[in-house]
């Protein structure tokens, strides 16, 4: 068993060593995924390129970039087109690569407000209720590290050396010190419980919490924890590490649970004790047992068969242990280190199998060494009939049976245990016990690099107004609300053009009748001088008549003469009065139709959100490369920037994020990008652009697409465009569906695995430095 003991030590020293290895040196050799997108934009196609210096630029199979807003603008009053460029880059590491991207448009469906109804439900429905019965083992930690010389002590502060390793960035300190002081939200429920019952009925703790929080000082503010925002904002692995490690140091008892448990002589004699201690009636006692502690024993029971199973290999263990030669894993590290970027092919793979290989025998070496300190240190304790070995080795379906043998189990836990039993294995919780004092040592932590609990994570996503919602049923109810567009005239352009219409019309009945009195005039004149003609000859010329004599003579003639001439000058002067208006009316229409054209083009911009999250199922891959589907899942968007900058236009409102229109379309256009280890990488050189042709590609099943839908969207849709005529447009990309193994979800770098590994497998270890204790140590009797 001092083998044991020496392989977990040197282990833990080996796996701070080899989460510090070099990068990818072998990237070379692997698919490359899109790390990155930016959009570049400009009036011309030079200005959109320059925008992308450094970046890849999605081009047709002759090499020439693609304007995605190609034609879209619009006409008279319009801002023209504008060229939008596509820009990437390239990664060869999983983590880092782009795994989707969506379109929003600007009155598609998202919810800014729905999205913090959401963080805020979340907040009351899952982190303040787990926070509230999370605190007992934070308040064991707190007891125990200020308990002194204890064994309770020994364990707390080797862990509080563990927890600083982890720095809260609000305020810089880590979270081992930073927990033994009151929390932001215990603050406020110390401020909640001093208010009246009237009070109370007006607000709650969280509510009081940063009432509390607003009202500390700069400096007061990084004395305590926020253990809200920790939760609900730091990295995941750290979250979990964080629970796993505070249940670890709690339990302030002199004796260990193991051993409260072995004083328990008989589950009928703790059910007698139990009901004296309540006070209960034997009717009572077993609903009242149920309710205390049947939801745990559950949790208990979830974990039998994989302590069974590994107590049940002991004898392969302790083989595996005496046989095990942790110099491999230091070679295989030593020969990953030397590579570089002038190392073969072969020498990478052959470097990189054997440290994989090693790595296994590492982990396997760890387990069975911890398997064999729990099999001797059960062994070594009477219960029942038999041991407390034999008790933990039964079949799952034995103890299935009768749920109530676990009781006094979850009994001898502490409250501080029991909640955080969702965050410790059954085997965790008899490594605590089995580990002596003397063997929690902090030599190895200063080797451990400090990491930020944030680490990973864009806490962007939980600052107010700049990240919305969307779902299934809120495009929905966009799609059903658009409004059918009006004309693009206004009310008095239009009545403008009607008056010009009607003002022709007049012209031309006016020329009309004005041409036709003109001819009859003509007619009547020479009537007129006919008739003047005949009256000379017959007085022989000793007579001159005129005009008006004729007139006297023939009064018809006189009226229809003065008629036609009358009209006839009416007709003309309203002709020209008319032709005169009618051009500045056309002058003054054609401006307003101008402005009106203007005003059309003119489009009131809302701001874009920086993310968006999408509530949908997503497929992804568990431990073993299996797909899975997980219903429900909030999946993060962030919106991809383009080169637009202060000063420009529309900067104020959109910012930074692109708009695939060019800011001259009916709606902006936002392209966003996911990144999640959960979903297959883009992989880059299967970026393809479609002109003129809807048609999918062959081997192409998505592309960039609309939220809600994975096929591939048309950039131009006249949705969003004023041209209803201009070409289609639409990208598309192909996903590596290999199996991700990084898909467990931690956003950890391979730099801070380190403190991962020595905080997940530390502490555990240690307990095989009992071994040579446990094996000599006789086996209690039952009192």
């Amino acid at each position: 068993m001092r083998k044991a003991t020496m392989i977990i030590l040197s282990l833990l020293l080996a796996l701070t060593i080899a989460a510090t290895l070099p990068a990818q040196v072998f990237a070379d050799s692997l698919p490359e995924y899109i790390s990155e997108v930016k959009i570049g934009m400009g009036k011309k196609a030079s200005d959109a390129k320059a925008a992308l210096d450094g970046y890849k630029i999605l081009s047709d199979s002759k090499g020439n970039p693609v304007d995605l807003n190609k034609d879209a603008g619009g006409g008279l009053g319009s801002k023209g087109d504008k060229v939008v460029y596509l820009g990437y880059k390239t990664t060869t590491d999983r983590k880092e690569a782009v795994t989707d991207l969506a379109l929003m448009n600007m009155k598609g469906g998202y919810s800014v407000e729905d999205y913090e109804a959401l963080m805020e439900g979340q907040m009351k429905s899952q982190i303040i209720p787990f926070v509230e019965d999370f605190l007992a083992a934070i308040d064991e930690y707190r007891i125990n590290c200020r308990s002194g010389n204890s064994s309770a002590y020994q364990r707390a502060n080797y862990i509080r050396g563990i927890l600083n390793k982890f720095i809260d960035d609000d305020t810089g300190k880590g979270l081992g010190d930073l927990l033994l002081k009151k929390t932001v939200y215990e603050l406020g429920m110390d401020a909640y419980n001093k208010l009246s019952a009237a009070d109370k009925a007006k607000t709650d703790v969280y509510t009081e919490s940063r009432k509390v929080y607003d009202s500390l000082s700069d400096s007061e503010k990084k004395e305590h924890a926020d253990i809200l925002t920790i939760l609900a904002q730091s990295n995941g692995k750290a979250t979990l590490m964080m629970e796993n490690l505070i249940t670890r140091a709690a339990d302030p008892w002199s004796n260990t649970w193991v051993e409260r448990l072995t004083e328990i002589t008989s589950y009928e004699e703790f059910v007698d004790l139990f009901a004296e201690e309540m006070e209960l009636l034997p009717s009572e006692t077993e609903a009242e047992l149920a309710k205390l502690y049947e939801d745990d024993a559950k949790k208990i029971l979830n974990m039998w068969d994989d302590l069974s199973e590994a107590l049940n290999g002991y004898g392969n263990s302790l083989s595996n242990i005496k046989k095990y030669d942790g110099s491999r894993f230091e070679d295989a590290v030593t020969n990953v280190e030397e590579l570089d970027k002038d190392s073969s092919a072969e020498e990478i793979t052959d470097a990189l199998e054997n440290y994989d290989e090693a790595s296994g025998e590492m982990f396997d070496a760890m387990s069975d060494a911890q398997t064999v300190a729990c099999y001797e240190f059960l062994d070594s304790f009477a219960y029942g009939d038999g041991t407390l070995l034999e008790f933990f080795m039964q079949p799952r379906e034995d103890i299935e049976e009768d749920l109530t043998v676990l009781y006094p189990v979850v009994a001898s836990l502490t409250e501080g245990q029991r909640a955080g039993l969702d965050f410790v294995s059954l085997t965790e919780l008899i490594a605590i016990a089995a580990t002596a004092p003397e063997n929690y040592s902090d030599e190895k932590l200063d080797e451990i690099e400090e990491v930020s609990i944030y680490e990973g994570v864009d806490r962007e996503i939980y600052e107010k107004g700049g990240v919305a919602l969307t779902s299934e049923a809120l495009r929905k109810d966009a799609a059903e609300s658009i409004a059918v567009e009006s004309s693009v005239l206004s009310g008095l352009t239009i009545a403008m053009i009607s008056i010009i219409g009607v003002s022709i019309a007049a012209i031309a009945a006016s020329a009309a009748l004005w041409a036709k009195s003109s001819r009859v005039l003509v007619g009547i004149n020479q009537e007129i001088s006919q008739g003047i003609s005949n009256m000379n000859a017959q007085m022989f010329g000793q007579v001159q008549f005129d005009r008006a004599d004729f007139f006297r003579e023939n009064p018809l003639v006189e009226t229809r003469y003065n008629y036609h001439t009358a009209r006839s000058s009416i007709c003309s002067k309203l002709t020209v009065g008319l032709s005169v208006a009618v051009v500045i009316l056309t002058a003054i229409t054609t401006y307003l139709a101008y402005r009106d054209m203007v005003n059309h083009y003119k489009v009131e911009f809302t701001p874009i959100p920086r993310y968006m999250v999408d509530e949908k199922d997503i497929t992804a891959f568990n431990e073993k490369g299996e797909k899975i589907v997980l219903k429900n899942q909030t999946v993060y968007y962030k919106a991809v920037e383009c080169n637009r900058k202060s000063g420009d236009e529309f900067y104020k409102t959109l910012g930074a994020c692109a708009d695939m229109n060019g800011d001259v379309g009916k709606q902006w256009l936002a392209l966003y990008a996911q990144k999640s280890e959960a979903s297959a990488p883009i992989l880059a050189d299967t970026l393809l652009v479609k002109v003129k042709d809807t048609n999918i590609p062959a081997g192409y099943k998505t592309g960039i697409h609309m939220f809600g839908s994975k096929s591939a969207a048309n950039l131009n849709n006249e949705l969003y465009d004023w041209n209803s005529s201009a070409p289609s447009i639409m990208v598309y990309f192909k996903t590596d569906e290999a199996v991700n193994p990084g898909a467990a979800g931690s956003n950890f770098t391979a730099g801070s695995l380190a403190l991962a590994g020595v905080a997940g497998l530390g502490i555990g270890a240690v307990v095989t430095a009992l071994a040579s204790k446990a094996a000599g140590k006789k086996k209690k009797t039952a009192a």
